[in-house]
């Protein structure tokens, strides 16, 4: 998982109420290091609609409109840009996992339960994640290069234009964070093969700092690739454990579900904030 390594903004002591209530958000946001993927969606899409409420705002409005032309405001516009970008692509990139279980349900739906190998279903699946693992490898990648090139430098208090920019820049890191943080969660774990010929998925996130909640919906990637991977090792397979895999198959699609469902939202609103802000250029 990323962590939540970010610097705090420095606001005037005269911001304000919307300004200090996205310093606020942005905090907690800061501080969801480990909590689940929809409090993080949760908390991301409260902070875009409080981004939205202060672009509303007419001294925000002017002073975006009289800097229209200057680099800080080109930035900003090419960072509302990316983010729906990363977005888009960390929507999609959900929806192909849920296909991939979906499958991986259908087919072992249709098994029959005196067939005694799991090794087509496995491999089947094994394929689509890999393949599913490369582009969100690649898309991981690419956020560590704009979180690299996306700071929050402490800027001049005295200037409207430099304490909006500091916070627009402060939401564009914290959303590549919490974006490397979600994907991190349905990419695939390194699987190792113990001697006794038993699969090992190597438990990386467990902390003494991770919740016992937290802990469960971290691990669950990793379970259920390494129930596979014994079940198709074994010779003898059990009704009873088919049934278990499936039930387990069909609560990760459902929270793969909602997490889509959220990053819809977090989506509509970055289309919203940057709609805002071109609005404001344009007039």
């Amino acid at each position: 998982m990323a962590a939540f390594h970010l610097r705090s903004i420095s606001l005037p002591s005269r911001s304000h109420p919307l300004a200090v209530n996205i310093e606020e958000q942005l905090g907690k946001l800061r501080a969801s290091q480990y909590s689940s993927i929809g409090h993080k969606l949760s908390g991301l899409k409260n902070l875009f609609e409080s981004v939205d409420d202060f672009l509303q705002l007419s001294f925000a409005q002017q002073t975006i409109s009289n800097e229209r032309q200057s680099q800080s405001i080109e930035n900003a516009m090419n960072g509302s840009l990316e983010l729906l970008d990363i977005c888009d692509t960390t929507r999609d990139l959900f929806s192909q996992m849920k296909e991939c279980l979906q499958e991986l349900e259908l087919s072992l739906r249709r098994r029959k339960v005196t067939d005694s190998s799991f090794t087509v279903e496995v491999d089947a699946y094994m394929v689509s994640r890999k393949k599913l693992n490369k582009a969100i490898c690649k898309c991981l990648r690419n956020l560590k290069k704009k979180e690299k090139n996306c700071t929050t430098a402490t800027l001049d208090n005295n200037s409207n234009l430099e304490n909006m920019i500091t916070m627009l820049r402060g939401v564009q890191e914290i959303s590549l964070v919490v974006f490397e943080s979600i994907l991190s969660f349905i990419s695939q774990p390194k699987v190792k093969s113990s001697s006794s010929g038993w699969f090992v998925i190597p438990k990386l996130l467990q902390s003494k700092r991770v919740s016992c909640e937290v802990e469960i919906e971290v691990n669950e990637v990793e379970k259920i690739d390494a129930e596979l991977l014994i079940l198709k090792s074994s010779k003898d397979i059990k009704v009873s454990q088919l049934q278990n895999l499936l039930k387990e198959l069909e609560a990760f699609e459902s929270s793969i579900k909602e997490a889509e469902e959220d990053l819809e939202c977090v989506y509509r609103r970055l289309v919203k904030t940057r709609v805002s802000l071109l609005n404001i250029l344009n007039h």
